[in-house]
């Protein structure tokens, strides 16, 4: 009798993990979505959306670490489950902040910002699916996560391609300044990209792990 009801106390707990992951997984997706709808129109309904995701994948984030913090038998390396969390909550806030610093700055989304948002919802998607596959398909979710490595190699290089094309030759102070604003927006997007890519890691080693 008492082995059955530590079973049910252990068994949600262990799906609760996996769930709240691709619950945080689900909102990655989202947050890029909110973005790229933010650069169709730049109004303050689109902001608050992007802010509300934020703030809802924020708290699935506190939840899982105060689900941790309580839990001694969990699906996978206690260690692994808080560093992917983070590194997707990273990802999210990463995104929210190019939000926040295209309204802060008052500038329209270059050409530049949506093409690597394209990109970064890409990767989203194929991390939200290397999380729905790491139980069951350890294997399908390392392909996933290789995805995501890959799209962040392709992030990086349009970075570093749309930094040095945004400072050729600035003619006076105001297009410094411009070029300063656009610079920041654009280090977000590369700053989410690679938390993006330190969640495949741990996808990945979690799949090592396993095999």
């Amino acid at each position: 009798m008492q082995m059955e009801w530590l079973k049910r106390f252990i068994k949600p707990k262990q799906s609760n993990f996996i769930q709240m992951l691709i619950q945080q997984g689900e909102y990655a997706v989202a947050s890029v979505e909110a973005l790229q709808a933010y650069f169709k129109k730049q109004s303050d309904k689109k902001s608050t959306k992007a802010r509300q995701i934020e703030k809802e994948a924020d708290e699935v984030q506190r939840i899982l670490v105060h689900e941790l913090q309580k839990t001694f038998v969990t699906p996978i390396d206690r260690e692994d489950i808080f560093s992917l969390s983070r590194a997707i909550d990273n990802f999210i806030d990463y995104v929210y902040d190019t939000v926040e610093e295209l309204e802060i700055f008052e500038i329209a989304a270059s050409d530049a910002v949506s093409e690597i948002a394209g990109m970064l919802l890409e990767m989203a998607n194929s991390l939200h699916m290397a999380l729905q596959r790491l139980l069951d398909h350890p294997g399908v979710a390392a392909e996933h996560a290789r995805r995501v490595k890959a799209m962040e190699n392709q992030v990086e290089r349009a970075y570093r391609r749309n930094l040095a094309s945004l400072f050729q030759e600035p003619e006076d102070i105001h297009q410094i300044m411009e070029m300063l604003k656009r610079r920041e927006v654009l280090r977000h997007l590369s700053n989410a990209a690679d938390q993006g890519d330190t969640a495949a890691d741990i996808i990945m080693d979690i799949v090592v792990k396993w095999s």
